[in-house]
């Protein structure tokens, strides 16, 4: 099947926009599960009533795992606010609803984050053993709640049409601790600027009634589970760094 040239490249796959539908292209090397375990995710966050692009079909294109979607047209709060960078707490403030509202939900039947999280930390090349060690030791004395977390919730996973915003990848979704999910999506802001990220924290805590301490204290642990990811933009001497500071090692 010829879908044309892919509209975005990601880690694990390709998108291409095909007869007005998302086609989402898997990677070879993925386990032959990886469409269905991420469409499932999809399909729970749609069931919640969250705004989200519904899946209309788990297949295979030219041998290679894929998932089908409806096609949500619009822009990126990301690539707009990057357009129009003093609009930050006008667009961070629609975001931190959004992501309120998600939290809000009870998912029993989602993927621990306990689990996801341990899994991570220890298929991360950059750790050594005393770090790994360390790190599950300190996420085995967390509390958890089975509330619905995104996983990688950010302003470029937010498609805004008119006023209606819809969000995407569903992938790294579990049930776990809003805590872990707000240090996530703060982690993922000061990669790119220490004042959004700041901004974005002042936002969800003065809503939300949270504390900023309860939410670091997730930081070595999400940054060491970040480390799995591999992720090209992103500085492994700077996720250490976090490591090392809060574990004291």
């Amino acid at each position: 099947m010829d879908l044309g040239t892919p509209i975005a490249i990601g880690n694990t796959a390709k998108i291409y926009l095909h007869k007005n539908r998302i086609v989402k292209v898997f990677n070879d090397y993925l386990p032959a599960t990886e469409s269905s375990y991420e469409a499932n995710k999809q399909k729970y966050a749609y069931s919640c009533g969250l705004s989200v692009p519904k899946i209309l079909d788990v297949t295979k294109i030219d041998g290679k795992q894929a998932i089908i979607m409806e096609y949500i047209k619009g822009r990126t709060i990301g690539e707009t606010l990057s357009e129009d960078i003093e609009q930050a707490e006008y667009y961070l403030n629609i975001t931190v609803e959004i992501q309120q509202k998600i939290h809000m939900i009870v998912a029993d039947t989602l993927e621990p984050m306990s689990e996801k999280l341990s899994r991570q930390i220890k298929s991360a090349h950059n750790l050594d053993e005393k770090q790994k060690s360390a790190l599950l030791k300190r996420l085995d004395s967390m509390t958890f709640e089975k509330r619905l977390c995104h996983g990688d919730f950010h302003m470029f996973n937010l498609i805004m049409t008119n006023n209606k915003v819809t969000i995407i990848d569903w992938v790294d979704s579990s049930a776990g601790d809003i805590h872990a999910d707000i240090y996530r999506t703060y982690l993922l802001y000061s990669q790119l600027s220490e004042e959004l990220a700041d901004m974005y924290l002042n936002l969800y805590c003065e809503k939300s009634g949270l504390s900023k301490d309860d939410v670091f204290q997730w930081a070595p642990i999400i940054a060491g589970a970040r480390l799995s990811e591999c992720i090209s933009s992103e500085k492994s001497e700077r996720l250490i760094e976090i490591v090392n500071h809060y574990c004291h090692l």
